[in-house]
């Protein structure tokens, strides 16, 4: 049976949705952040990194959401792929790879700056806090921008993001969208709220949230 390795509030949670819409059984192994929102040490049992997702199947561990997911995807469910050859198999791929290459990165930088400014010293708070303001201004906002500005001009133009079929891109995608949203400054993007909506109110994607417990960012 698939063992996933399950971190609250990550982006395991993406495999879980992705096992449910496959209607495959599988177990979770809990792992809660400690109180600097990392990974407990005991993940380093699992994969020398200590990072979530990683799960276990006949061949192995496997590490990685990209990697997770296109091998689950292939093992047991290519009808999420667009068959290779294709032109939309292009567009599956740039998103697939996309979601962690591209759009993670400013958040990721968002969620630094973030913390900046909540856990330095008060005497050094305004220091540390006009420092995060000016990363934020020259370097992670505009490319939160540029990246939402893509995502809700895809998404008008079709459903999906790889066109009228829902892909294992959505569930890549899902994250990104669902933390971008959740740390604000995405002004008025009505296509990217009506896909959240959309995906949220997937059986799948409420049977996984039933299995992972609470989640902040659906």
């Amino acid at each position: 049976m698939i063992t996933v390795h399950h971190l609250d509030n990550s982006r395991s949670q993406r495999v879980l949705w992705l096992l449910e819409e496959l209607n495959l059984p599988y177990e979770i192994k809990f792992y809660k952040r400690d109180q600097r929102m990392m990974a407990p040490p005991e993940l380093k049992a699992v994969h020398p990194l200590g990072k979530s997702p990683v799960i276990t199947d006949v061949p192995g561990t496997i590490a990685e959401s990209g990697a997770i997911i296109d091998y689950l995807v292939g093992a047991y469910g290519p009808q999420l792929a667009p068959p290779p050859g294709m032109p939309e198999r292009l567009r599956y791929n740039y998103w697939m790879y996309a979601a962690e290459g591209s759009f993670m990165q400013p958040l990721v930088l968002k969620l630094i700056t973030m913390q900046i400014r909540k856990r330095v010293p008060f005497f050094i708070r305004p220091i540390a806090s006009g420092i995060a303001s000016a990363i934020e201004k020259q370097m992670v906002n505009p490319n939160i921008a540029a990246n939402a500005a893509l995502w809700e001009s895809t998404l008008a133009s079709s459903p999906w993001f790889v066109g009228d079929s829902f892909t294992a891109a959505d569930i890549m995608m899902s994250f990104p969208l669902e933390t971008a949203t959740s740390r604000g400054g995405l002004g008025d993007k009505p296509y990217i709220k009506a896909w959240l909506e959309t995906i949220h109110a997937r059986p799948a994607y409420r049977r996984a949230l039933e299995r992972g417990g609470a989640y902040a960012y659906a």
